[in-house]
């Protein structure tokens, strides 16, 4: 090869090397943002704090972060809106069952005591609500806490009688006195408590760990089509997580997030304490394959099998395909 040919080839190929690795980084910097749905729940008002001090630039990740009712996130990620919305994992089935399919990549958090029974004046337990009105919006989360707690009263939902409220309108319907007790999560258990003078707490959450997780949905083709870009969400969340959790930074943590909500971080206290926030060693733990509430799996098979009992969708879902703790496990 002449000195000629061999200068060309090496021009030709540094200008290919140019042009592939400039095409590279083009198409990085104009890739589409991931766009998650966040509402009003404290493991996902959470993402404020990550929004607020610019660690997902930091990571190098672009997002963009829609606030919704909870309901509507979930409309809105069925409808191909979103890449990603937070749901309970037994919700994140009912939303594949009869929508689209998410697939559960991160644990936020799980229920400690934010979702509560909350009975009227003069129902002091359970076994009280033996014959009475209790709203409940049938099919949800609330209504499976409210048959565990019935089931550990040595009672059945045939004891009670259900009347289908949505969870947001609960604490008035506590306050008409159509019903002895409503069952509900956070804000709406805390009004609920605070409107109806005598009401009390009955049985939450935090009586049974695990029943209620809360998770990042992710859809199959997001996942599949950026990875990396998935994977450094989690590490922004587990950032997030040590920022919250670190006394240092705990206040300033909880300011911005009460500030999402429009309370003070006074008010914003004991609620973000009935949500028992997950570090990156918890999670691993849960991601292990087990029966019962002391799993994600497991507990997702209970939600399942509490779906298909009620209705919600007529198949049994695939629980494995609905979860993938393979990046989280690597961190």
């Amino acid at each position: 090869m002449t000195i000629f040919k061999k200068i060309r080839t090496l021009l030709f190929t540094s200008i290919i090397g140019v042009v592939f690795s400039t095409a590279l980084l083009s198409s990085t910097a104009n890739a589409e943002p991931l766009k998650i749905g966040y509402s009003d729940w404290p493991g996902w008002v959470a993402w404020e704090v990550a929004l607020e001090k610019e660690f997902f630039k930091e990571a190098g990740v672009s997002v963009t972060f829609e606030w919704f009712d909870y309901v509507a996130s979930m409309d809105a990620f069925a409808a191909g809106q979103l890449d990603a919305v937070p749901m309970t994992n037994g919700d994140t089935l009912v939303t594949g069952a009869t929508g689209a399919k998410g697939v559960m990549i991160l644990l936020n958090d799980y229920s400690n005591g934010n979702d509560i029974v909350v009975g009227a004046p003069g129902i002091d337990s359970i076994a009280d609500l033996k014959g009475k009105k209790v709203g409940v919006e049938i099919g949800f989360v609330s209504h499976l806490l409210l048959l565990n707690a019935l089931e550990k009263a040595g009672l059945t939902e045939d004891d009670v009688e259900l009347v289908n409220v949505p969870t947001n309108e609960t604490p008035q319907v506590l306050a008409s006195g159509d019903v002895s007790a409503i069952v509900a999560w956070q804000p709406n258990s805390g009004q609920a408590l605070t409107q109806v003078a005598g009401s009390k707490a009955l049985y939450t959450s935090a009586d049974e760990p695990g029943l209620i997780y809360d998770v990042l949905a992710v859809s199959p083709s997001s996942l599949a089509s950026r990875p990396d870009d998935w994977s450094k969400v989690i590490d922004v969340w587990y950032k997030t997580v040590d920022y919250i959790l670190d006394p240092k930074t705990r206040e300033e943590a909880i300011s911005i997030m009460a500030s999402r909500v429009g309370v003070t971080a006074e008010e914003y206290k004991p609620i973000l304490q009935g949500t028992k926030i997950l570090s990156l060693a918890e999670a691993k733990a849960f991601f292990k394959k087990s029966d019962g509430f002391k799993s994600l799996y497991g507990s997702t098979k209970i939600a399942d099998e509490f779906n298909l009992k009620y209705g919600v969708y007529k198949e049994s879902q695939d629980i494995d395909s609905y979860i993938d703790g393979s990046m989280t496990l690597s961190k």
